[in-house]
Parts: structure tokens; C-alpha cells; sequence
């Protein structure tokens, strides 16, 4: 069967980060994912990377356009007339100056559901300020929570930030549009910040915090690396293993399968005793290696689970049963999310390469081999 998104095309301005990646996950739910790219003054060279290695490109068409043209731009418009959705990852105001800003679009195409992403939003006083990743969510709160306690704030990769309050708030946003739009026949402007979207995955520290229950310096709470029971540890290899054994029956067998007395680590919500139980406990990981603790724990109710890096990850029995990785042209990438028991996604096709769709995409547009020609000639497809 196809993904749930199949029928629908959603037209993709070219940008990084949190764009591509909402593309990719809109791609790989069935929608038709066209990605109109800037053309370039120069061929690109063979090693580029979009060419083969970038998974956020995956499952989706390329056409490379001079927007700045007028025969550029009649092309854009007529593939956003045909659109349901679009998505776009540039500064406040560069889409108008290029003539496809919501106000020419939804004019030509009423149902549109328009889609923005950007880091400070639309709006306030930093929307025209450059930035990245860090700085949004430096903003919300996230980043002062995350690190050690006596170190700086340590980045988390870019995930909360470009993917988890970028990329994603876009994709529900402009899920949530389309499903309004096929009620009420009426599109409309979805306005993704990173930075709107770090802060509200940080619901749950505003509600800790409100309650009196959070402490503000890193490594003081039982979720961000200050509790024994909570945080990772080094094993004798090296290597390292996470415990979350939260809830009184996980902490229970957790101490019990480390050969623990309960009666040395009670109260669990004991804050002060805390550093001196990590100390305790990390003595004991030390003793083992990684493997060898996964013989002991893996598999418990005692929340614990080995720490694996990028090629470990996908050759997991857990991973390898659900088939959370997929190996595609060589390439191996996670597989989509999330799953559907009637309409699954799956991976369209390879990491699309820039402008490769151009004159396929053209002739269903109703273009001539002629007037295809021209345009090549005149430099304005890539």
C-alpha cells in the first residue's frame, strides 16, 4: 500500500537543514516532493556530496531554475499552481523579493498550504538576524540544561534545534494544514521557528520549573545527568552504557543485578547523596567492559541499555529486528518514521541529484522538447 501522504505534492525550495529534512520525512509518507534549486553559475563538481551521501535528500525530484529570470520564475509558479503544499527555509522577506511570496502564491493557488521555516520566525526583533542551531536554542532554555555541571552548556549535535523544533514542527505544521485545507478548501501560512519549536519541547522543564522542582545548575536533576540512577557510565573497555531506571521497581532490580544493599541507596530522591551514589556506581561499571555488562543487564526491566556509535547502531538485534535501518545503494540510513499498519512509508528513491529531474519535470508541465531546449539554451533550467 502507499504512504499516507500519496496523491499530494509539495513543492521544496532548496535550502539546508531543517528544510531537507522535512522534505525527506514528507517524501518518505508518499508525497511527490519536488525540490526547485537555485541554478548554479557552474556546473558542480563530481564529489559533490548531494550527489550520493546526503540522506535528507532522499526520495524526491530536482529541478534547477533561474528564479530571477521570468521564464525562472513562470516555472515556479506554474509547479506551485499544481502543489498542495510548499516549504521553503529562507530569511523573512527573500521569497517576496523573488516574487513566490505567500501573497503570489495562495493567489495562484488558493489551497496551498504554505510552509516557512526559519530560525527566529517570521516576526520580533532577531527574525532578520542570522544565526544557527545553537543560538535558537540558547534562546528557549534547552541549551543552559545540557552539559556539566562546573562546564560549558555542550551543543547537542544539531537535533533540537534544526530537526526536532525545526524540521519536524514544520512537518506536523504542514500536516496539520493539509488536513484543514481539505475541510475547509482554504490554505494558508504555517510559520516554523527553531526557535518557537525548542521551547515547547522543553514543556516539561517549564512545568518542573513552575512547580519549584527544578534546579538550575546542570547536573542537580534527575533527568539532565545528575542522578546515579539517570546518566551514563564508563565501562573498563572505554566504552560506555546509559541507565534510566527511574520508577522504584526498575531501581530496585537495577541495584540488585549491580549487587547493591538497597539500604545504601535510599531514599532514591535523595539530591544530596547523589554525587557521592554516581561515584558508586561508576566504580562498579568500571569494573566491567561494555559487552560484558550488556550480558548482565541487557534485556532487564533495570532500564539500561549500551551506548552505540553510528556503526554499532544499525547492527543492534533490536534495530535489525525492526528494520529501523535500511540499506539502499549501498547507503545505510535510517528507515521512515513513523510506521503504519495499512499505508507505510518507505524510501522513495536514492539522495536526488541537483537538477537531475529538470526537463521530466518540464514536459509534464506541458513543456515542448522545443521550448525545453530553449530554456537550457537560455540558461535558466539547470
Amino acid at each position: 500500500m502507499p504512504g499516507p501522504l500519496t496523491g499530494l505534492r509539495v513543492i521544496e525550495f532548496a535550502g539546508i537543514g531543517p528544510g531537507p529534512f522535512c522534505a525527506m520525512m514528507l517524501a518518505d509518507m508518499g508525497a511527490d516532493v519536488i525540490r526547485i534549486e537555485r541554478r548554479r553559475s557552474a556546473p558542480a563538481p563530481d564529489t559533490d556530496r548531494s550527489a550520493s551521501f546526503d540522506i535528507t535528500l532522499r526520495g524526491r525530484r530536482s529541478i534547477a531554475l533561474d528564479l530571477k529570470k521570468p521564464a525562472g520564475l513562470d516555472i515556479a509558479l506554474a509547479l506551485v499552481r499544481g502543489a498542495d503544499a510548499l516549504i521553503e527555509g529562507f530569511r523573512p522577506g527573500v521569497m517576496e523579493r523573488l516574487g513566490l511570496g505567500p501573497d503570489a502564491c495562495l493567489a495562484s493557488n488558493p489551497r496551498l498550504v504554505y510552509g516557512r521555516m526559519t530560525g527566529w520566525g517570521q516576526s520580533g526583533p532577531l527574525a532578520q538576524t542570522a544565526g544557527h542551531d545553537l543560538n535558537y536554542i540558547s534562546l528557549s532554555g534547552a541549551l543552559n540544561a545540557i552539559g556539566t555541571r562546573d562546564g560549558c552548556p555542550v551543543p547537542p549535535l544539531n537535533l533540537v534545534g534544526d530537526y526536532g523544533g525545526g524540521a519536524m514542527m514544520l512537518a506536523f505544521g504542514v500536516a496539520c494544514g493539509l488536513l484543514e485545507a481539505a475541510r475547509s478548501g482554504k490554505g494558508q501560512v504555517v510559520d516554523a521557528a527553531m526557535s518557537d519549536g525548542a521551547a515547547l519541547l522543553c514543556a516539561l522543564f517549564y512545568s518542573l520549573n513552575a512547580e519549584g522542582a527544578l534546579d538550575l545548575r546542570r547536573e542537580s536533576n534527575f533527568l539532565d545527568g545528575g542522578a546515579h540512577f539517570y546518566r551514563t557510565y564508563a565501562c573498563a573497555d572505554g566504552r560506555y552504557i546509559a541507565v534510566g531506571a527511574i520508577e522504584s521497581p526498575f531501581y530496585a532490580l537495577l541495584l540488585d543485578l549491580l549487587g547493591f544493599d538497597h539500604a545504601d541507596f535510599h531514599p532514591q530522591m535523595d539530591h544530596q547523596r547523589w554525587p557521592e551514589w554516581c561515584e558508586r556506581f561508576a566504580a562498579r561499571f568500571a569494573t566491567r567492559t561494555r559487552d560484558e555488562w550488556v550480558e548482565i543487564l541487557g534485556g532487564t526491566d533495570a532500564c539500561f541499555s549500551p551506548v552505540l556509535d553510528w556503526n554499532e547502531a544499525p547492527l543492534h538485534p533490536h534495530n535489525a529486528a525492526r528494520s529501523v535501518f535500511t540499506t539502499r545503494d549501498g547507503l545505510v540510513q535510517p528507515s521512515p518514521a513513523p510506521r503504519f499498519s495499512r499505508t507505510p512509508g518507505e524510501i522513495a528513491g536514492p539522495p536526488v541529484r541537483y537538477g537531475e529531474d529538470g526537463e521530466a519535470i518540464l514536459a509534464e508541465l506541458g513543456l515542448s522538447a522545443e521550448e525545453r531546449r530553449s530554456l537550457k539554451a537560455s540558461e535558466i533550467l539547470g
